[in-house]
């Protein structure tokens, strides 16, 4: 089984490495870290990652996985990588997300008339792609599977790990991570959350979430215009 994961500047690095520890774990499945370089990529905390594949030299995937993260705002259009994840999903049997990856997919044109979930915060923006928003952790549509918020990608894998291979798989490797989780407080959620806890934060991402808002907006627009000519990368030394 080939999995490829797209790694990018300022990814959350939960929404890639929590994923990828369960992807690691399936019996004979290669698990790639793809970019459009080689050059080592910081995430959005300074935990800095290593490529392992390029766009140019990746095989047809199995599974297409787009973690979320900051990055992604700069990544919704950038024809470059929709190209990339548009071409892989032709071929893929599955094509899944994480967090705000889902916004990534949509972006490409990916989500048109599939459920689908994202980290609570972005979720509404899900509408302007065509997808139908759910509350939900994980929300399996077809060959469509995607994550909500970050920690959501070790039930996402397990899930994914389910239905590509077989649910005793995904028994085993949960047990082998000792996932049973049991958090100290029950507010992972607004529908959980105090309410002073859930409007604080919704301030503090207010900056961004515009910004974020806006890059969905565009993109939605260039969608609805149809997709253009994937353009020739670039070397990473003309960045």
């Amino acid at each position: 089984m080939e999995i490829g994961l797209l790694l990018y500047p300022k990814v959350t690095q939960l929404d890639l490495t929590a994923p990828f520890e369960v992807f690691a774990r399936i019996p004979g499945a290669k698990v790639h870290l793809i970019w459009k370089f080689l050059d080592p990529v910081d995430s959005d905390r300074g935990l800095r990652l290593q490529p392992t594949m390029t766009f140019t030299d990746c095989p047809p995937l199995d599974v297409l996985c787009v973690p979320g993260g900051p990055g992604q705002v700069d990544l919704m259009d950038d024809f470059e990588v929709l190209g990339f994840l548009r071409d892989q999903a032709a071929k893929a049997k599955w094509i899944t997300s994480v967090c705000t990856g889902s916004l990534l997919l949509g972006a490409a044109g990916l989500l048109k008339g599939y459920q689908a979930t994202c980290h609570w915060a972005s979720r509404d923006q899900l509408s302007l792609f065509g997808a139908e928003p759910q509350d939900s952790r994980v929300v399996v549509d077809r060959n469509r599977i995607t994550g909500a918020g970050v920690t959501a990608g070790l039930d996402f894998a397990l899930q994914v790990v389910a239905q590509t291979v077989d649910e005793r798989t995904a028994q085993t490797i949960q047990l082998a991570l000792e996932y049973e989780p049991s958090p100290p407080f029950w507010s992972g959620t607004p529908h959980h959350a105090p309410a002073e806890v859930v409007t604080e934060s919704r301030e503090r991402m207010a900056s961004f979430m515009e910004r974020r808002l806006d890059a969905s907006k565009r993109a939605a627009a260039e969608l609805d215009a149809g997709p253009k000519a994937t353009p020739k990368p670039e070397e990473p030394w003309l960045e």
